[in-house]
């Protein structure tokens, strides 16, 4: 329950962010905004770095709790216990010295109507700058401190990447890149480095899509050159890659499933702005960024608002010759970009996540014309929405044949390839190739 009166104390307003997300289910795109506004201007990005970094390293703090606090809080004490997580990730993280964010921390409390805590969020940030040593040592070999994601995600990870699940679990704990993408109908790659570097910004190109550019450090939409004027959007190079699958022409009908907020609806037409493209997505609010994205960039496409698995709704019957599906799936490979992920996923999700997966793929093959192209997407690392997915739907559809994939990039699996989540790179992504094969003459 938040205060009537929201403190304009930046510990303060993360916690109640993080009580949100721990306890209420939200996602830390629902809850960070609201608070946002409550905010002093010179600590907003305070309040994002304590948000996202608590979230990365909740899992191993709240070990760490379970050995300084013998019994647990009450749920309805959560804003408390997300004061104390983020006490934690502060005198670990941050270069905030630790007496000011510890008596921060304390004081934040009693603004959150909570005064009987301050002792006790004290005496355990204290405890713990004396026994961090100790307790670093007891959870040494426990992986669940060590990489800090929660046991079901581990595990999994593990199963499916045996030489490769360390590494991707420690990315999913750094700070990801900024990448960007140049719109190839304003420049190429080359200029727009140049201009970035007049600009004293930092960057270097990526190394698998021809448009992407990744800086050394962030920095605000507003100060890249031409940005309002539509010459460069921001996304991460994995989720480039899948317009260069499409490969769109100029008056080919393409379909973008599940297309919002837009990014890659917006490359698809940088690419082939004269494709017949129709990009639809269910969630209205997240079609106004499909439609911001557009207008910036000066692109236009046929949007429509509907459940793509109902296609009474919305298809005219006119077959597409490609198919773009960016399916709902775990986001486990995007963790570093959205570590609530951690905490919001169940392993129980997965199921009805796999099933959804397989109801479109099915909805979706009907409309591809014989000779099309599907290209199935998920941000996932996780077999069970990618791999198995593909075995499955072309066991079911023999018209349904993976071509393989000529790329330097991902893993390469018995359906497609799989990017794992790089430190210092690219997110996690799979995809797969398929083609409808026609019936009638075998190809």
């Amino acid at each position: 329950m938040k205060p009537q009166a929201l403190p304009q104390d930046v510990r303060a307003l993360a916690a109640l962010v993080l009580h949100q997300v721990f306890d209420q289910g939200q996602s830390l795109s629902q809850a960070l905004p609201e608070h946002i506004p409550a905010c002093p201007e010179r600590d907003r990005g305070l309040l994002k770095e304590l948000c996202f970094g608590t979230l990365r390293y909740a899992s191993a703090y709240t070990l760490i709790l379970q050995q300084l606090i013998p019994t647990p809080l009450k749920r309805k004490d959560g804003d408390v216990e997300a004061l104390l997580l983020l006490g934690l990730y502060q005198l670990d993280h941050t270069r905030i010295p630790d007496h000011a964010a510890l008596s921060a921390t304390v004081e934040a409390s009693r603004l959150l109507k909570k005064d009987w805590a301050a002792g006790l969020i004290n005496g355990v940030l204290r405890r713990y700058q004396r026994e961090q040593g100790q307790l670093a040592e007891k959870f040494a070999k426990n992986p669940n401190y060590t990489y800090a994601h929660p046991q079901w995600l581990l595990d999994r990870i593990r199963s499916a990447w045996p030489e490769h699940w360390q590494q991707t679990l420690t990315a999913n704990n750094q700070h990801p890149p900024m990448t960007l993408r140049v719109n190839i109908q304003h420049g190429d790659r080359e200029h727009y480095l140049k201009r970035l570097a007049e600009a004293d910004i930092e960057a270097r190109p990526c190394s698998y899509s021809p448009a992407g550019i990744m800086l050394t450090a962030a920095v605000p939409v507003e100060s890249l050159p031409g940005f309002a004027a539509g010459d460069i959007s921001v996304q991460d190079e994995a989720a480039q890659l899948a317009a260069y699958l499409i490969a769109p022409e100029a008056g080919m009908r393409v379909l973008d499933a599940c297309c919002a907020p837009g990014g890659k609806t917006c490359h698809l037409l940088e690419i082939a702005p004269d494709a017949d493209l129709v990009a639809i997505d269910i969630d209205a609010k997240r079609m106004q960024r499909v439609t911001e994205n557009l207008d910036r960039l000066g692109l236009s496409a046929e949007l429509k608002t509907a459940n793509l698995a109902e296609p009474a709704t919305w298809w005219d019957g006119r077959p597409f010759a490609a198919i773009l599906l960016d399916a709902p799936c775990s986001a486990t490979g995007v963790v570093r970009r959205h570590p609530d992920i951690k905490h919001l996923r169940r392993a129980s999700d997965l199921a009805p996540l796999a099933k959804l997966q397989q109801r479109l793929l099915t909805t979706l093959w009907a409309m591809l014309k014989p000779g099309g192209t599907l290209v199935y997407a998920t941000c996932s690392v996780l077999p069970d929405e990618n791999t198995k997915q593909l075995l499955e739907f072309t066991r079911q559809n023999p018209d349904a044949v993976c071509k393989p994939m000529d790329v330097p990039w991902g893993l390469p699996q018995p359906f497609g390839r799989q990017l794992l989540p790089q430190a210092d790179g690219h997110d996690g992504f799979y995809y797969a190739v398929v083609q409808k094969v026609d019936g009638t003459n075998g190809s």
